[in-house]
C-alpha cells in the first residue's frame, strides 16, 4: 500500500470520478491527514494516535443503527464506503450506532454483520502490527465510547457550551421556533456551569425520572439552521442496553455521538446521505469545541453527503417495513419480496449484482432521482447469466403422450437418453443427462387448439422440436369432463434427434422445453414479483398498503429435470425460457423437498 503522504493520483483502474472521490484525492494531494498515526484503542482521546504507523491512507465507516434489518439503500452506503477505502489504500469500519437501547437488539447486530460479510466486505484486517499473526477487527460500537462521551459532555458543561434544561418536552418544542421564527432561550440556559455540572451528575446517578431533564448544547437559539438551536445532547432513559446492560441511565443523542465516534476512530471522510446535510454545522461545531478542550486532536473528520438510493416499487422506511412484517403482509424480514438485504438474498440476488447496481446508480447530490427496479434485475442478469447452470422446468404441467413411441422404438417402456450442456458457453461445466419417454410434461401455454397469429408451438398438424430431443407432430388434445385440457397427443418423427445427422431434415419454427414423466421431479416454485403496483408506494402521503401487489407471489407445483434434484440451498440456475431461479436458502432440501424462488425473468416484462 502507498504511504499516507504519497502522491494522490487516482488509483489504477479507478472508477469514474465523483465529488467524494475528488475530495479524497485533494486531501491526499494536500497531505491533510499525512501526519496521522493510527494505533492504540478508540476511546483513548488524543493518545489514540500514539500507536505505530498504520498504512491506511483514509478511513471511512458504515454506521448502521442496530434497530432493524438492512435494506437495499444500505447496500449503496456499504458499497460506497468500503470500495472507497479499498480504492485508496484505506480501511472501512463497521460501526454500530447503538445509542437507543429501547429499539436495539442483538438480533439486528448479528444480521447487519452477516449482510456486510455477504456483500463481500471483510471487517477484519489480518496484519495487526501490535499482535503479529492476529486478526484486528475493524468493528466498533458507539457504546464502546460512552465513558469518553460522558467526559466530553462534562467538558462542554464546564466550558459553558452545554446546560441542563428542565423544561418539559412540550415547552422545549414551543420555544424552539420554526423556519420563520427564532427560538426563545430556555430559563435554564444561563445557569452557572457548576450548577449545571451538579444537575448533570444527578442525571447520571439516576436521581431524576425519565424525561425530567436533558443536556443541551448552548449555541444559538436564533440560528436560521434549526439544528443549531441548542440541540439535545443527552436524555434520561432507564433501559437495558444490549452491550452495556444497566450501567447507564443516560444515553447520548445520535447527533452528539456520531461525530465523536468518527473522531475517536480517526475517520477521515464521514459519508452520509443528504438528510444529514443540515446536521453538518453541528457536527463541525462539536468537534471544534472538543479539539479546543484538548479531548480530540486536529484535523477532525469531515462530513460529505450524497443522495440516498431511491428504488421504484420499494419502501425503505424501517417503520413501514416493520409494519409489513408485524401485520402479516409478508412472512418475515427475509421474505423474498422485502427490500431488506436478507430478503434480496433469499430471493436470489447476488452480492455482485447489488454492488453493480449501487455503482451504476451513481454518487450525486440529486435528492429526487429515482432508480427503476428494472435496473436491479438488469444487473442480476448481467452478473448471473455467464455463470448460472441451465435446467428445464415445467411450471404449468400438461401431459403430452407420444402415440407412436412403441412403433419407433419397439417398446412403450423404452427410454431414450438425452443430454444438454450445463451452460451453452462453458463446456467445462459439463453436461446434464436425462431421458425422453413416451410421456412428457410440457407447459400448458405451449398448446392452443386454435392458434393466434404468430403462435409456432403445439396445435393440431403443427411440428415442433422437443428441445435436446426429437421433432414431434401434434395430433390434437383430449379434454376432461369440465372441458379443460388433459392430454396432448403427438407423433414422433424418426431420425430427427438433436445432434444426429438427421436433426435438420425437418425444419420447424417452434422449440419447446419439457421434462420426462419418467425422471421429472416435483418441485414448488415461487413466482415472486414486485411488492407494490406503484413506483412510489407512499408518494404524497398515500397509504402504502393500498397499493400492495396482489400478484406479488404465485406458487407453481412444477416438474423439474433430474439434475436439479441435488441443487444446494442458494444455488442459482437459469430455467430455460423462464428466467433465473434460486434454491430457497431456508426451505429447500436436496433430494427431499425441492423449492425454488424466481429471482427475475430473462427480460423485463413489468407493465406488459
Amino acid at each position: 500500500m502507498s504511504s499516507p503522504d504519497s502522491h494522490a493520483a487516482a488509483p489504477d483502474g479507478a472508477k469514474p470520478g465523483h465529488f467524494i472521490r475528488h475530495a479524497i484525492e485533494e486531501d491526499l494531494h494536500k497531505g491533510t491527514y499525512a501526519a496521522r498515526r493510527w494505533g492504540g484503542s478508540p476511546g483513548d482521546g488524543p493518545h489514540h494516535q500514539a500507536g505505530m504507523a498504520d498504512p491506511a491512507r483514509i478511513r471511512t465507516r458504515f454506521p448502521p443503527e442496530p434497530n432493524g434489518y438492512l435494506h437495499i439503500g444500505h447496500a449503496k452506503s456499504i458499497w460506497l464506503n468500503f470500495e472507497l477505502a479499498k480504492a485508496y489504500g484505506g480501511v472501512c469500519h463497521l460501526r454500530f450506532d447503538d445509542t437507543n437501547p429501547e429499539k436495539e437488539e442483538q438480533e439486528y447486530v448479528d444480521s447487519i454483520r452477516d449482510m456486510v460479510a455477504w456483500l463481500g466486505y471483510e471487517t477484519l484486517l489480518a496484519d495487526d502490527p501490535h499482535h503479529p499473526g492476529a486478526a484486528r477487527p475493524h468493528e466498533y460500537f458507539a457504546s464502546d465510547y460512552f465513558d469518553f462521551m460522558y467526559r466530553a459532555a462534562e467538558h462542554l458543561i464546564e466550558a459553558g457550551h452545554a446546560y441542563v434544561d428542565e423544561q418539559t418536552p412540550e415547552q422545549m418544542r414551543a420555544t424552539r421556533g420554526d423556519f420563520g421564527t427564532p427560538g426563545t432561550n430556555s430559563p435554564f440556559r444561563d445557569r452557572a456551569p457548576a450548577e449545571n455540572l451538579a444537575r448533570w451528575r444527578e442525571m447520571a446517578a439516576g436521581r431524576h425520572a425519565d424525561g425530567a431533564m436533558v443536556l443541551r448544547a448552548r449555541i444559538d437559539m436564533a440560528s436560521p439552521n434549526i439544528n443549531l438551536r441548542d440541540p439535545t445532547l443527552y436524555r434520561i432513559r432507564r433501559a437495558t442496553h444490549h452491550n452495556t446492560g444497566d450501567k447507564w441511565c443516560i444515553y447520548p443523542m445520535y447527533t452528539f455521538a456520531h461525530p465523536i465516534e468518527d473522531a475517536l476512530e480517526q475517520i477521515t471522510h464521514s459519508i452520509c446521505t443528504l438528510e444529514f446535510e443540515d446536521q453538518r454545522p453541528f457536527y463541525d461545531w462539536l468537534l471544534e469545541r472538543l479539539i479546543e478542550g484538548g479531548l480530540l486532536v486536529a484535523p477532525p473528520p469531515r462530513q460529505y453527503e450524497f443522495a440516498r438510493l431511491n428504488v421504484g416499487h420499494v419502501v425503505t422506511s424501517k417503520r413501514k417495513l416493520r409494519q409489513l412484517v408485524e401485520e402479516g403482509h409478508v412472512t418475515g424480514w427475509d421474505d423474498p419480496r422485502m427490500p431488506t438485504l436478507a430478503g434480496l438474498r433469499r430471493r436470489g440476488y447476488t452480492p455482485e449484482s447489488l454492488r453493480l447496481f449501487a455503482e451504476r446508480s451513481g454518487v450525486t447530490k440529486t435528492s429526487n432521482a429515482w432508480t427503476d427496479y428494472a435496473a436491479l434485475d438488469a444487473a442480476l442478469r448481467e452478473t448471473l447469466d455467464p455463470i448460472a447452470p441451465r435446467a428445464m422446468a415445467v411450471l404449468e404441467p400438461l401431459k403430452l403422450v407420444i402415440e407412436n413411441w412403441a412403433e419407433v422404438f419397439g417398446s412403450d417402456t423404452h427410454l431414450e437418453p438425452c443430454s444438454a450442456p450445463a451452460h451453452p458457453h462453458h463446456p467445462e461445466m459439463g453436461e446434464r443427462r436425462f431421458v425422453l419417454g413416451k410421456e412428457v410434461w410440457i407447459e400448458r401455454t405451449d398448446y392452443e387448439e386454435t392458434p393466434p397469429k404468430g403462435f409456432f408451438r403445439l396445435f393440431p398438424g403443427n411440428k415442433v422440436r422437443l428441445k435436446y430431443g426429437y421433432v414431434i407432430e401434434c395430433l390434437g388434445a383430449m379434454k376432461d369432463e369440465a372441458g379443460g385440457l388433459s392430454v396432448v397427443r403427438a407423433n414422433l418423427l424418426k431420425d430427427t434427434k438433436s445432434g444426429s445427422p438427421g436433426a435438420d431434415s425437418v425444419k420447424v419454427k417452434g422449440v419447446i422445453t419439457w421434462v420426462a414423466a419418467h425422471d421429472g421431479l416435483p418441485a414448488e416454485v415461487r413466482l415472486y414479483d414486485r411488492l407494490f403496483t406503484e413506483e412510489q408506494p407512499d408518494a404524497g402521503g398515500r397509504d402504502f398498503l393500498s397499493v400492495l401487489n396482489p400478484d406479488s407471489l404465485k406458487i407453481a407445483q412444477a416438474i423439474v429435470e433430474p439434475s436439479l434434484g441435488q441443487a444446494r440451498p442458494e444455488e442459482r440456475f437459469q430455467f430455460e425460457r423462464h428466467g433465473f431461479f434460486v434454491a430457497d436458502r431456508r426451505e429447500h432440501g436436496p433430494g427431499a423437498r425441492l423449492m425454488f424462488n424466481r429471482v427475475t425473468g430473462l427480460r423485463d416484462s413489468w407493465g406488459k
